[in-house]
């Protein structure tokens, strides 16, 4: 006669090993396994196996597989401004790309819901996002980085003409979706301080922000409203970035500042917080991001002044584990 303790006699010794409970009532056998340091597909493989063995015992009607998994660790780094412009977008999907060469487990949650560049970035255009259940998966870029945004879901150059709550649930969509073993979340903030940063701020508690910026004063007074803001819901500010600092001529090889010179850098001392670095105004950097392809996944000055940055954000996150 089948019961509980049969069906565990009848499993294969690797899946015996991971099952941790069988009950059999009534013809329905359920059984929870554990697929700790499996990855998505093979725990799946694990359950489709548990359930044709199972099922092939006399007596078994119905088979139920309750499948325990790792809980990642996931920390969320928000990337913002205080204005458009001044290559967030870039910065987030570059970083993510150094990173993601460092080793870590990246993925970039594309939360500029308005005006979503980073399937563009990340050579992801073309690939459409699937869902299982309720939860979005994440499409894989071929930089080693996952990517989930609006300008996946959306027909482009299609407007979104959104008020405040349904870009707070887009977000929840994004943020909330199989990550998989992704260790860390760079999310790219919309410029501003409006709905979507608050909702993010809020809800999912980022473990820190970069603020981004270029040298100018305009520039720097917005990034300045950014930084106050992350300050009012106590998340610490992991440091400021200038970007498009020095413009080096293709022809002679002097060096120019058209948006000026160390204002981000003169800015974080003067409010007290950490400058990670700088990034020059190349044509190499717009090129390849208008193509998908990175800087920082290449080895040129462009990717090493990426790396530099993404080496300060990883030292401050292994410097503040939780």
């Amino acid at each position: 006669m089948t019961s509980a303790s049969e069906i565990e006699r009848q499993l294969p010794q690797p899946l015996a090993e991971r099952t941790r409970s069988v009950r059999f009532v009534d013809g329905v056998a359920t059984l929870v396994v554990d697929a700790a340091g499996l990855s998505r597909a093979d725990a799946a493989g694990l359950q489709d196996e548990v359930q044709r063995i199972v099922g092939g015992i006399a007596g078994v009607s119905e088979v139920r597989v309750a499948v325990m998994a790792d809980r990642v660790a996931r920390r969320i780094v928000a990337i913002g401004s205080g204005k458009g412009g001044v290559g967030k977008s870039t910065l987030t999907a570059n970083l993510a790309v150094a990173l993601a060469r460092m080793g870590r487990k990246v993925g970039v949650v594309d939360a500029d819901i308005y005006g979503p560049s980073q399937p563009m970035l990340l050579d992801a255009s073309n690939q459409k996002v699937r869902a299982e259940g309720e939860k979005l998966i994440p499409v894989e870029s071929e930089f080693g980085v996952r990517l989930l945004s609006m300008g996946q879901l959306v027909a482009p150059g299609k407007a979104i003409a959104w008020r405040g709550p349904m870009t707070g649930n887009a977000l929840g969509q994004l943020m909330d979706a199989h990550w998989g073993d992704a260790e860390l979340l760079l999310v790219d903030l919309p410029p501003g301080t409006g709905d979507v940063q608050l909702t993010m701020l809020q809800k999912f508690k980022p473990a820190g922000a970069v603020v981004v910026s270029t040298p100018q004063d305009l520039a720097l007074i917005d990034a300045t409203r950014a930084i106050d803001l992350f300050r009012q819901a106590h998340v610490p500010v992991i440091g400021l970035v200038e970007n498009m600092a020095g413009y080096a001529c293709p022809h002679c090889g002097e060096i120019s500042d058209p948006f000026g010179q160390g204002g981000a850098e003169a800015a974080a001392r003067a409010l007290g917080e950490a400058f990670l670095g700088r990034v020059p105004l190349a044509m190499e950097i717009r090129i390849a991001s208008d193509t998908g392809q990175p800087p920082a996944a290449g080895d040129g000055p462009q990717a090493q002044a990426f790396a530099a940055i993404a080496a300060g954000l990883a030292a401050w996150l292994d410097a503040n584990e939780r």
